[in-house]
């Protein structure tokens, strides 16, 4: 939470030592007025660049960093040749009383830790076309103070982290299983154990279609749960997984496998007929305002944000 990464944030400021988080996390608290902790990339050669510099690498809370799956030539463990593991706690312990007393070791505990600053969206980046940039920044622009994000953004989202480190307070919460279906479930369960607080579920459209009958709960509960859907007609992440074990060229079995096309899915459609307003949007604009109607209102609300 808020105070683990505050202490990380404390001794990274006193010893000059990065501070990061694996890319899936149960709950990674961010925002404004909060440390970051940058994620290591889900990608290998990004994650192995990002790890490179480092001879000692202190695990809080957190395993030895290895890819999620075996690629072809690529290593599956990520810590660079030579490098030294420091397993300060485990999920047994508590992590801010590994941090604290760290920090106290280290002479730290003083050390004002480094908070980010709340960043001020320019409104000439809310138009145009989308695309994952475009939805990242509309995500920094309007996430609701002390928002809790469900992130199953898949392909999509892979750029949201460093986009919405100056956004407004929020948790984040990935899927730490792989997985698939696992974002509109828990985006219930959210909302069901913080009334008070908006839910914010990222959702690429494969992944929904595993668990729709959802939004029907959050219907019948009246949920406080904003569900964008992004609807790039296809299981996106598994055509990248498919190139990345070198499975060969996709031939049009495999391809019509993974589209979620003929006939392309109406997630408004869907929506409404389980009691849910949707509404469809096709450009950055159109997104920013669909967002702060959303904000503006409690109950279950969909947009499909068509790539």
């Amino acid at each position: 939470d808020a105070r683990v990464s505050a202490w990380a944030g404390r001794i990274a400021a006193a010893t000059g030592c990065a501070r990061m988080s694996e890319f899936y996390g149960a709950r990674l608290s961010r925002g404004a007025g909060r440390v970051d902790l940058p994620r290591l990339p889900y990608a290998v050669d990004a994650a192995l660049a990002r790890l490179a510099p480092y001879t000692d690498i202190v695990l809080v809370d957190a395993r030895e960093p290895v890819s999620f799956f075996a690629y072809p030539g690529k290593p599956g463990r990520l810590t660079p040749p030579g490098a030294r593991l420091h397993a300060l706690s485990g999920a047994e312990h508590d992590p801010l009383q590994a941090l604290q007393a760290l920090a106290e070791e280290l002479g730290a505990a003083r050390t004002p830790p480094p908070l980010v600053e709340r960043a001020q969206a320019d409104p000439a980046t809310l138009r145009g076309a989308l695309d994952g940039a475009a939805i990242a920044r509309v995500l920094a622009a309007d996430l609701p103070e002390d928002a809790i994000v469900v992130d199953e953004a898949v392909s999509t989202g892979r750029g949201f982290d460093r986009a919405t480190v100056g956004a407004a307070p929020h948790d984040w919460l990935t899927n730490m299983g792989g997985s698939i279906g696992y974002g509109l479930p828990v985006a219930i369960g959210a909302a069901l154990a913080a009334p008070g607080r908006k839910v914010v579920a990222l959702e690429g459209d494969g992944s929904a279609m595993y668990t729709p009958q959802a939004l029907w709960t959050m219907a019948r509960e009246r949920l406080d749960v904003t569900v964008l859907v992004f609807a790039n007609r296809a299981y996106q992440i598994l055509r990248g997984e498919f190139a990345g074990v070198q499975a060969g060229a996709m031939g049009p079995r495999a391809s019509g496998m993974l589209s979620l096309e003929q006939p392309a899915l109406d997630w408004c459609a869907l929506a409404r007929g389980m009691g849910v307003e949707g509404i469809a949007v096709r450009d950055t604009a159109a997104l920013h305002h669909a967002m702060l109607a959303a904000n503006a209102q409690r109950g279950p609300f969909l947009i499909e944000v068509v790539l």
